[in-house]
């Protein structure tokens, strides 16, 4: 009996030794207690460039609404409708969510590294606020007034929405700060932490000042002073040729691969075809691009759709093949973009040097060579008289705006952008257009349901929440 006595006592004594550690059996032996840095850095930009790259009708329209690419069959999107397939609501998500949430995380984690020499950490800290205010300034110019101060808070489920001008000023001068930070005598994230460009520091600030230039010269005509001292300052530090160029490198297998391979080739689409707008001009033009941007109808023949017409797939050009290759890179920021801001600037009055028209000429030049054309090829096209700079049609708005509209081909959100600044090509609008021309996104409809109050002030305060209404600095 005794015996039997001391085993139970040993058996209770075990099991409360063991409920003393009961917390233990809660931990996720298997589940990192964080993220590398690196790895959420790389995770935003991918996302960043897959939502630019893409031609999903779910995720990036803006190829319909800059006129370069039409459909063949399904037209809701070309058309307008932007809300059947909540396009709106998908690329809010897609910036606050996968992108500024995974930075948020990151910055957490370099402040806290105690192993990082300071010059390191405030590099990659600079580093991961440039890939933010470029996001914030993404969503600024999709929607207008948007959650910004209250935005990144967990805890906080009704974010009150900022104003979209004080926004704006406010990454401005981030952004300004962050270029004063990074300092190439230290080393930033890794080779293959930094999928933009491997870790070299001194391109970051190329590519900082590119985007201070970009994100400067959107606010020229409502705040002349401020673009003009930004762009005056980032000019001589910003990209000054494409082997500076901010490209993100797709690989060539599944799932990192260039979002337009499965969308185009692997899906076998057969829906996205080239804009009569855009073939139009490539063809009167003798554009040595056309055939960098679009291959044949199934005559070989160039031609382009009315943007929302049903249409034959096999008697309209198809997006080149080299685009939707799998390992195809993907442009966030490039010199082509550096030079027609210069040409601008000049025209402004501000100080970049040079000539409105050598900086026009270089901007043509760098994007036909990018394309795969020749200097010759460059000569022929600037030497027509509706290329040139003296006689091509127009002021210089019509000049600048229109060339650029074909430069920024495959890059369509930057496209938009251009499009509702210098308000350059004139468009028509799409066959049976659900509305006018979108020069923002309207506010996702989660936002209404669940933010209700925010959404109602911030849809007043902007004028009503259509894609019709302006952004601040959209004044002509």
């Amino acid at each position: 009996m005794k015996t039997v006595y001391k085993l139970w006592m040993a058996a209770l004594l075990l099991v409360v030794s063991c409920t003393k550690k009961i917390d233990e059996l809660n931990r996720e032996t298997k589940k990192p207690p964080y993220v590398p840095a690196g790895t959420l850095l790389n995770n935003a930009v991918k996302n960043l460039s897959d939502g630019f790259a893409s031609a999903n009708v779910n995720v990036n329209i803006f190829r319909h609404v800059i006129k370069h690419w039409s459909q063949a069959t399904n037209q809701e999107e070309a058309q307008y409708d932007f809300n059947t397939r909540a396009i709106n609501a998908a690329w809010w998500a897609r910036m606050n969510r996968d992108i500024l949430g995974d930075l948020r995380d990151a910055k957490r984690y370099v402040t806290a590294d105690p192993d990082l020499p300071d010059g390191v950490k405030t590099n990659q800290l600079a580093m991961l606020d440039i890939i933010e205010v470029y996001t914030w300034g993404v969503l600024v110019n999709s929607f207008g007034n948007i959650p910004y101060k209250e935005a990144l808070d967990k805890t906080n489920f009704f974010p009150v929405y900022d104003d979209a001008k004080t926004v704006y000023a406010d990454i401005l001068k981030k952004l300004a700060d962050d270029i004063s930070k990074l300092n190439t005598g230290y080393s930033g994230f890794s080779t293959t932490q930094d999928f933009l460009y491997g870790g070299n520091v001194r391109k970051w600030i190329n590519f900082a000042n590119t985007l201070y230039m970009r994100m400067a010269i959107v606010i020229a005509d409502v705040d002349n002073a401020t673009a003009k001292a930004a762009i005056e300052s980032a000019s001589p530090k910003a990209i000054d040729s494409a082997a500076d160029n901010a490209v993100f490198k797709y690989l060539a297998s599944a799932p990192n691969n260039n979002p337009l391979y499965d969308q185009i080739i692997s899906s076998g689409r057969s829906d996205f075809i080239a804009a009569k707008d855009l073939m139009d001009v490539l063809n009167n033009m003798a554009d040595p691009r056309k055939t960098q941007f679009f291959g044949t109808n199934n005559a070989g023949q160039y031609v382009g759709s009315v943007v929302g017409e049903v249409v034959s797939f096999a008697t309209i050009s198809k997006p080149a093949a080299k685009i939707a290759l799998p390992d195809a890179v993907n442009i966030m920021a490039d010199y082509v973009e550096t030079e027609f801001i210069r040409a601008e600037a000049v025209e402004r009055g501000y100080a970049v040097g040079g000539t409105a028209e050598d900086h026009y000429k270089k901007a043509i030049r760098a994007s036909i060579l990018w394309w795969g054309g020749t200097n010759a090829d460059a000569d022929t096209y600037l030497a027509r008289s509706d290329v040139a700079y003296t006689t091509a049609a127009g002021e210089w708005r019509q000049k600048i705006g229109f060339q650029k509209w074909i430069a920024l081909y495959n890059r369509p959100y930057e496209g938009w952008v251009e499009l509702r600044r210098l308000d350059y090509p004139k468009l028509p609008p799409p066959v049976n257009a659900k509305s006018g021309f979108p020069n923002r996104l309207s506010y996702p409809g989660i936002e209404q349901q669940l933010n209700g109050d925010n959404y109602t002030k911030a849809a007043s305060d902007i004028g009503g929440d259509k894609v019709e209404t302006k952004l601040f600095w959209d004044k002509f």
